[in-house]
């Protein structure tokens, strides 16, 4: 699997010939916008930070698309959506948390969940995360340590943060009391998760 950051909370994620999209940034963002072909595209929030499905449709590959609760199948791939809220730049919102299973690993995408105060069965579905996606850059967003507190209670093996700037970013690291270098991308098998508990990987926007 090869992960890689496309900015915001915009995430590439690529194994063998199937590509999932996480909130592909739109065109109408006022934040860079990315395109790419996946085949399934999934949406935390209806906002053009993070709908832009426009941008995923490319070439011969056109998205299959997920934008709210409930649970799917496509191309092997098993995915939830769990319901949170979220006050992205200060308006009341849906979020979507997604659980993605494939090749053997589960994904936690947190969206752009503003509140660790999660429904009980949202929370009942997040179970035996492997990779953790958390948003950390307050503003209607979790906050670094909120983020950090809460990212560790999942028990994930890996932790990528996204949704920051230099001093949100510095202060979850903080939190862990390590410094953490950013990589380019994240290229991973299941056997690499063996002994790895909250280990924080930072990835570059591409």
């Amino acid at each position: 699997m090869i992960i890689s950051y496309q900015g915001v909370q915009s995430f590439k994620v690529q194994f063998g010939d199937t590509v999932l999209a996480f909130d592909p940034v739109s065109k109408k963002s006022k934040f860079k916008a990315n395109n790419f072909g996946a085949d399934i595209a999934l949406i935390s929030l209806n906002h053009p930070d993070m709908n832009g499905v426009d941008q995923v449709n490319r070439g011969e590959k056109k998205a299959f698309i997920i934008d709210g609760p409930g649970e799917y199948e496509t191309k092997n791939v098993f995915i939830k959506g769990l319901l949170s809220s979220s006050n992205y730049e200060g308006e009341e919102h849906i979020n979507t948390i997604y659980t993605v299973n494939f090749e053997n690993m589960n994904l936690c995408f947190l969206g752009a969940l503003g509140s660790t105060d999660i429904p009980s069965a949202t929370k009942a579905g997040i179970d035996g995360v492997d990779i953790l996606f958390v948003p950390i850059g307050g503003n209607g967003v979790l906050s670094a340590s909120d983020a950090y507190k809460f990212a560790v209670s999942l028990e994930s093996s890996i932790i990528i943060p996204m949704q920051f700037d230099e001093k949100s970013l510095k202060t979850f690291l903080k939190e862990r009391g390590e410094e953490v270098k950013p990589i380019d991308k994240l290229t991973i098998k299941k056997k690499d998760l063996e002994g790895k508990k909250g280990e924080i990987i930072v990835l570059e926007a591409q």
